[in-house]
């Protein structure tokens, strides 16, 4: 073309049409040589003349019009009827074929058009090329099969959750097209598969927990819920949006956690109390990484807890009292015995169920509302330890005044060190408190006329 001779739209288009047929053969794998550097700058100088000569000459509008038209043409001709004609994994293959060859189009295009980006669109506050290409495949190609490739993508997950193995690379590109058709916005992904996705897996885990309740123990259900949530996690990482991962994550511990979550700790042969009874350590640590990711998921653990612990302490406090009542028992050497007995049992129930809060609660505050003393306060432990050793005090005077009826103070306080002393050496203030509090209790009086003289009472 001679460069002072005006070109003219059908003649200019006439040249254009063969650069993208040349284009749309290589794209179908036709036997086609590749664009040389001489053919690129040929239809680049084409179309720059043609939007550069004087009105009413200046084709601009025209090739903008075109510019959508040549990829509505190849859409509906070739683009659709491939998709069309097929169905389910296939079809996912062919739209990511045909969204990879839209891509390549895109860019030589807007490369051949490249001066209209230029001076034409930016005057006219026009959608720039790139946006206008990308816009005619999410218009026409998109919003037809986006249902049918959300089905087919929905299926293959739930095909891989049964154990089959898919084509996780062609997920990850079938999910890339929802996100890429929304030119750097989320909605298409979100609105057109996330959302069916989601109720897809809520469904899906729905199902599974309602037999999962009624043939597994409580750690089985457990092993199962865990795992589950780490191949949820897992698809995440290799073909879902990164943003999914939290949404999925909370469809799935509601159905398989929060639904289930009263049966599941109070089962009775493996629930929570079982587990606490067996001190199944590994199976307490996995319950705790479980429901502390649900809301309000740890209360039940935490209250179980309590309530276990309280009742172990019971239990002691009454062998104590009941092994004091015995006759049996009633022999000194036997009773300190007994009383050594009850402490070192009450500080093992401590240590154990603190290790219990540290090592498979994690440390959580919620665990802490049980009363147990905290490892290195030393204050604390001294404390716990003078709370033994009233305890202790308290029975000996009891025992004492129980088979002597009335006692006078130095003879009470002689008899009660000496049978302490085998625990502890007793404290003589200490157990004058003690006979005081026993008074304030009832359990014992100050005789009317001589004060150094208590009576029995209880």
């Amino acid at each position: 073309m001679n460069e002072q001779e005006i070109i003219y739209l059908d003649q200019g288009w006439d040249f254009m049409q063969k650069g993208i047929t040349k284009l749309k053969n290589i794209l179908e794998g036709l036997p086609e040589p590749q664009f040389s550097s001489e053919d690129y700058m040929m239809l680049y100088s084409t179309i720059y003349r043609m939007c550069t000569q004087k009105p009413p000459h200046d084709y601009s509008q025209q090739l903008y019009d075109k510019y959508r038209e040549s990829f509505e043409e190849y859409i509906t001709s070739t683009v659709l009827p491939s998709l069309r004609e097929k169905h389910d994994e296939f079809m996912l293959r062919e739209l990511v074929r045909r969204w990879s060859n839209h891509k390549t189009m895109v860019r030589w295009l807007s490369r051949f058009f490249h001066y209209l980006d230029r001076i034409f669109i930016p005057s006219r506050n026009l959608p720039p090329l790139y946006d206008v290409g990308l816009a005619c495949f999410r218009d026409l190609v998109y919003k037809e099969v986006n249902g049918k490739a959300r089905d087919a993508v929905i299926s293959l997950i739930d095909q891989e959750r049964e154990g089959e193995q898919i084509d996780r690379a062609l997920l990850k590109n079938v999910l890339d097209i929802f996100v890429e058709i929304g030119m750097g916005q989320m909605e298409y992904y979100e609105k057109d598969f996330e959302s069916s996705m989601l109720k897809d897996t809520a469904a899906y885990y729905s199902r599974k927990a309602s037999n999962w309740i009624l043939e597994d123990s409580c750690p089985d259900y457990m092993l199962k819920a865990e795992e589950c949530l780490k191949r949820e996690k897992d698809r995440v990482s290799h073909y879902l949006h990164v943003s999914s991962e939290q949404k999925l994550l909370k469809e799935v511990q509601h159905e398989l956690l929060s639904v289930y979550a009263t049966q599941l700790l109070e089962k009775e042969h493996s629930g929570c109390h079982a587990l606490l009874r067996d001190d199944k350590v590994d199976d307490l640590s996995r319950m705790y990484r479980l429901f502390s990711k649900i809301p309000r998921g740890l209360d039940p653990v935490s209250s179980m807890f309590k309530q276990h612990v309280t009742a172990e302490g019971i239990t002691l406090v009454k062998q104590a009292e009941d092994a004091a009542s015995n006759k049996k028992a009633e022999k000194r050497d036997m009773v300190g015995l007994q009383e050594q007995v009850f402490v070192r049992k009450v500080i093992e129930l401590h240590d154990k169920y603190l290790a219990y809060v540290n090592d498979c609660f994690n440390n959580h505050t919620l665990f802490h509302k049980i009363p147990l003393p905290p490892v290195d306060e030393k204050k604390k432990v001294i404390e716990d330890v003078d709370k033994d050793r009233r305890y202790a005090i308290d029975a000996s005077i009891v025992r004492i005044m129980k088979s002597r009826k009335v006692l006078g103070y130095q003879q009470l306080v002689m008899e009660c060190v000496e049978q302490l002393g085998r625990m502890f050496k007793p404290d003589v203030k200490a157990i004058k408190k003690r006979i005081e509090d026993l008074i304030t209790r009832d359990y014992l009086e100050r005789d009317k006329e001589n004060a150094n003289l208590f009576r029995y009472l209880a």
